[in-house]
């Protein structure tokens, strides 16, 4: 626990020390996660049996403040892996070819410390869409290129998982987005009712609380907050309640209130196009049969005679040859 490895010497972080536990809600993309990054550990004999490989890309999008960040720490804290973080444009240089020798060097030491885990936060700042400069091919497009190669090319990932979050996909260059790169694109969304009671939960253990608070109410009462929106709530709620006496020493119920009044939601609406649109994993019977329905209403606005026709065809078709044999029908 105490020795750390040497390769890792140049890049050692210190992730902080965060459990599934802390995380509220989110349960599809934790399930996907831990497929990606804790059954290879845990279950490689059965990937071998088998004869296939686990996802080695997730890409996770989605409005910000929806814990993207913080489920990657809990990844990186749960497997015990070597975690190697980007933030964002810090690969650039203004030298010429030290943007892509960086990138190179990044995925060298991943492969080096394997099994390891690449985390790329803001992505979209990184990996643009190319062609966009007029004065021949630039630097993000010369990284953007090294980047491609480097998640799908003569040098395979074995053992080495990337991980990115992003808040807008639709800026990341498409080649990037296809399987083999990242298999996974996870939409990471606001909570819901059930998820945001478990948020408060994690928030408010931290605060000394009275017992009229009711978490169902809080709930309730904060429909479309995200969950740092909730993570700002509860802080807030603790700054009306110092306001109100020097010496609160616990908040209430009114305190709460107060404070999800001041909040303002943020704006999540143009995101759910971008879900519909980038979201890639498997999906339940439920919503396929969902999606299924809704390709048959829009098709039935758009011919309603001719699925008139066609109900009229199925229902004849339901009811047996007797019934309209003429005997039958007499004798009926």
């Amino acid at each position: 626990m105490k020795v750390r490895p040497s390769a890792m010497r140049e890049v050692i972080l210190e992730v902080p020390k965060v459990n599934w536990e802390d995380v509220g809600g989110q349960s599809e993309v934790k399930t996907q996660l831990m497929e990606a990054i804790e059954w290879p550990q845990k279950h490689q004999d059965a990937f071998n049996r088998i004869g296939t490989r686990p996802p080695t890309g997730i890409l996770m999008f989605g409005p910000p403040g929806c814990s993207k960040t913080l489920m990657a720490r809990a990844v990186a804290s749960e497997a015990g892996l070597n975690f190697l973080s980007v933030k964002g444009p810090e690969l650039f240089s203004k030298w010429v070819g030290e943007s892509e020798k960086a990138v190179r060097s990044l995925f060298a030491k991943a492969r080096a410390n394997a099994p390891s885990i690449i985390f790329f936060d803001e992505i979209d700042s990184l990996a643009v869409i190319r062609g966009k400069e007029s004065d021949g091919v630039s630097v993000s497009d010369r990284v953007m290129s090294q980047l491609l190669v480097e998640m799908d090319g003569l040098h395979q990932r074995v053992d080495v998982t990337v991980i990115a979050a992003t808040n807008r996909p639709d800026k990341i260059d498409s080649a990037l987005l296809r399987p083999g790169r990242f298999d996974r694109l996870l939409y990471v969304g606001p909570p819901n009712h059930t998820d945001r009671e478990e948020i408060f939960r994690i928030h408010l253990r931290k605060i000394s609380c009275s017992s009229d608070i009711s978490i169902k109410v809080l709930a309730s009462l904060t429909e479309g907050f995200t969950g740092a929106d909730i993570s700002l709530t509860c802080r807030e709620a603790a700054v009306v309640a110092i306001e109100e006496c020097h010496d609160a020493s616990e908040i209430s119920m009114q305190h709460l209130r107060t404070a999800i009044r001041q909040m303002q939601p943020s704006e999540i609406h143009s995101y759910e196009e971008l879900s519909a649109k980038f979201q890639r994993l498997v999906h339940s019977a439920a919503t396929e049969k969902e999606l299924v329905i809704q390709q048959y209403s829009s098709k039935s606005n758009r011919f309603p005679i001719w699925n008139l026709i066609k109900s009229v065809a199925f229902f004849l078709y339901q009811f047996p040859v007797s019934l309209f044999h003429p005997k039958s029908v007499s004798s009926v």
